[in-house]
């Protein structure tokens, strides 16, 4: 008889790709509500945001719980994915990716740093193993934790977040913490498997929120907790004022966030900074650029004439000043680089006057340009105080992206947003697809009837040259005066962007495009498209910052631009292309990712109204759609969806083919079950039986069927055992009962006898 531990867990290991299907079931609900948040669909693990803590799922003791063990043979776990990265890249030195993505508010980041809890215990379990035997070793930053006295690569890159969380990101209509800006943590390991250096990069941070931002969101984190956090003294040197005093602030009507004080996350992120080795001078002078892109916003213009304007006195003249002193510059200066424009001829630089509204898109564009720069050198000072290791052995890249938006009214960063979900998509479909097929080929499969769904088209119309829809924005782009109209007629007149299938034109809504994506159809508006791309470098504000007497400040102009005629040109203003240099970071990200053995975590948001226990099936049935899940779905499903070894398969369908499974021979014994079955949706491979959509499920039928039918054969002749045996004993007991019965009334009539005899003698004497 076959059976025994060889089989044990088989349901979870064969049916995982068969049976659990991403429609979502009523089922689905309840278990949710039980803090069962985590699923697998093949190996992609789908995490629910909980919206509130379950720390009986995390810590220590489930991390060890986790280690070691093969992939899907305990529950679904966002540690079992961070294992099965960390194991393989111990076993085979290859380097591993995990991609996180999933809407604003489905819990990324959250994820994200719980596989870099795991992976950073996971390092220092393996070098304590290999090094003084097997110990459990306390997570990061724990009491007990061999990193408490120095702080450890994994603890710098941890103790980042909350500093990278302050400046990139913001309170959307969605999330109050929504990252605006993608993240690639690159975490490298030595032979050992412990971490030895990692660096932090970042794509495509959303600027233009500097200067705009809708109502009733907020700009970024550090601008309301500088305003209500800063000290007596650093309010009078920065010449702060409450945040609704600032412009760019009062554009939303939302300052502060339920449940957070900005005061107490102000103190949190000085911490940060001194925690991933900020010194405090370049902390003090990180926060004056802070405070001066503040102060930019309050400058305004008025007009003097025809093309010329001047800064308003009063307060916008004193925000002015409040700048140029934050920034360690001449206000005259600044007052001159955001009201003029200097032209570089070969006869010398001609100043021109600019309209109020240019100067406005001026000084916007300034302020845009700081904050990114201040930005870049703060991912910059991360990446040097964790420091990178150019011997590691292999490393895990962990990224944290924003998943497909689309919302009622979309703009420029949502197209942005969206092409680079286009990209990991195919990266998606393109390894799911390319998994089958070599399993296919190495079990010598027949598998050339798999149609595999390409979205190459989608991205040839966003990023074809020269005519993609990217070309056509960059072209517009570089003429000062061209509007959105003008942009929208670009791309309906381009017969390649026009003639795809992929590409239409709204009938009610002028100046808007459409492209279908893989997960739908969505309708860019146009407006903001020209402004949001632009980031004209200023030869002026170059200038201006490299001179500036605060050597923070200039290092953030590292190259200025000659506006003395020097380098000649016909403008100081050098277009450059927001969108371009993000196609540029999609590239190298993709390049990054096709080096590593990809693991996917999907992250769904449950409902709307981010509350705990409440789910919503129909967004997230749309969220998987939009993860490509029920893609991955479908090509597993057009293949053989069950995957199960022989041994495995004969151990737990062996009552099929008794006879067969007897001899010994796994591959005929399993042949024999598919024979006794009738099962035609079925391939034998070298090592596997392939079986379609639904085998197991009539196998499993059939198999309960065999064993109902043997259970009642053996409860027959169990019950007739016991009905002959219960007879024979109460017969005997009945036999021996009349036995005694007789016995005694024998005796009892001779004792009469005896005495009807004696009576007689007696009376005849």
């Amino acid at each position: 008889m076959r059976g025994g531990k060889k089989g044990r867990g088989w349901r979870q290991a064969v049916e995982t790709r068969a049976r659990r299907r991403p429609t979502l079931s009523p089922s689905f609900s309840p278990s949710y509500a039980l803090d069962a948040i985590y699923t697998y669909t093949g190996t992609i693990l789908i995490a629910v945001n909980p919206f509130c803590p379950l720390p009986h799922l995390y810590g220590a003791d489930m991390m060890a719980q986790y280690r070691g063990v093969r992939f899907g043979e305990l529950s679904p776990h966002v540690y079992a994915v961070a294992d099965a990265a960390h194991a393989a890249l111990r076993s085979t030195g290859r380097s591993q990716s995990i991609l996180i993505s999933g809407e604003s508010g489905a819990g990324k980041t959250e994820t994200a740093k719980l596989i870099m809890q795991y992976l950073a215990w996971a390092g220092e379990a393996g070098a304590a193993e290999s090094g003084a035997g097997a110990r459990a070793v306390p997570p990061p930053g724990s009491p007990s934790s061999p990193t408490r006295e120095k702080r450890s690569v994994e603890r710098q890159v941890l103790e980042s977040n909350p500093l990278l969380e302050a400046f990139g990101n913001a309170k959307t209509a969605r999330n109050d913490n929504s990252s605006r800006f993608g993240k690639f943590v690159d975490i490298q390991f030595d032979a050992s498997g412990r971490i030895s250096g990692a660096a932090v990069r970042t794509y495509l941070l959303e600027r233009s929120r500097v200067v705009s931002v809708n109502d009733p969101e907020r700009s970024f984190h550090i601008f309301y907790q500088l305003c209500a956090g800063a000290s007596p003294s650093e309010r009078e040197a920065l010449r702060l004022r409450p945040a609704q005093e600032f412009a760019y602030l009062a554009r939303s009507s939302c300052t502060n966030l339920d449940g957070v004080s900005n005061a107490d996350e102000y103190a949190r992120t000085r911490t940060a900074m001194a925690g991933v080795g900020v010194a405090p001078a370049d902390g003090d002078a990180a926060l004056r650029v802070v405070a001066a892109v503040l102060h930019l916003g309050n400058v305004a213009f008025v007009a003097t004439g025809d093309d010329e304007c001047a800064v308003v006195e009063g307060d916008a003249a004193a925000s002015l000043d409040a700048a140029a002193h934050c920034l360690r510059v001449d206000p005259a200066a600044l007052a001159k680089s955001l009201t003029t424009r200097t032209r570089a001829t070969p006869d010398g630089p001609i100043v021109s006057p600019l309209p109020a509204p240019a100067a406005a898109d001026n000084r916007d564009a300034l302020a845009k340009s700081l904050y990114a720069r201040l930005f870049d050198w703060l991912v910059d000072r991360i990446n040097a105080a964790i420091g990178q290791d150019p011997a590691a052995a292999a490393s895990v890249g962990v990224l944290d992206i924003y998943g497909f938006e689309c919302f009622d009214a979309n703009d420029f960063e949502q197209f942005c947003i969206n092409l680079a979900n286009e990209k990991l998509q195919q990266h998606f479909n393109s390894h799911v697809f390319k998994m089958e097929q070599a399993e296919y080929e190495r079990e010598a499969i027949d598998w050339s009837y798999i149609e595999f769904v390409d979205n190459q088209d989608v991205l040839d119309l966003v990023e074809g040259a020269p005519a993609g829809v990217l070309a056509c924005l960059d072209d517009v782009c570089r003429f000062p005066r061209a509007a959105a109209s003008d942009f929208a007629e670009k791309l309906y007149a381009s017969p390649a962007v026009a003639s795809s299938a992929r590409f239409s034109r709204p009938k009610t809504q002028p100046g808007a495009f459409t492209v279908a994506h893989y997960a739908g159809g969505v309708t860019y508006d146009t407006t903001n498209f020209l402004s949001k791309n632009r980031d004209f470098v200023v030869a002026e504000h170059e200038a201006l910052l490299a001179g500036s007497g605060d050597p923070f400040v200039a290092a953030l102009a590292p190259q200025a631009v000659a506006v003395d005629g020097a380098r000649g040109g016909a403008s100081a203003y050098r277009f450059s292309s927001v969108a371009a240099r993000f196609k540029t970071q999609l590239a190298d990200l993709m390049a990054a990712l096709s080096a590593a053995e990809p693991h996917y975590v999907r992250c769904v948001k449950p409902n709307a109204a981010n509350a705990p226990a409440r789910f919503e099936p129909g967004p997230v049935l749309h969220q998987l759609r939009c993860g490509g899940v029920l893609e991955a779905v479908r090509i597993s499903c057009a293949g053989f969806p069950a995957k199960v070894p022989y041994a495995d398969f004969v151990d737990h369908f062996w009552a099929l083919a008794p006879a067969a499974a007897a001899a010994g021979d796994d591959v005929a014994a399993a042949k024999a079950v598919a024979a006794s079955a009738k099962l035609s949706g079925f391939q034998a491979g070298r090592t596997k039986m392939f079986l379609r959509a639904g085998a197991m499920a009539a196998l499993d039928r059939l198999r309960t069927d065999k064993l109902n039918g043997a259970a009642v054969t053996l409860q027959r002749f169990g019950r007739g055992f016991l009905a002959r045996r219960s007879f024979a004993r109460a017969r005997a007991a009945v036999v021996t009962l009349q036995a005694g019965v007789r016995g005694w009334l024998a005796r009892a009539r001779a004792r009469s006898l005896r005495q009807a005899k004696a009576a007689t003698r007696i009376q005849a004497a």
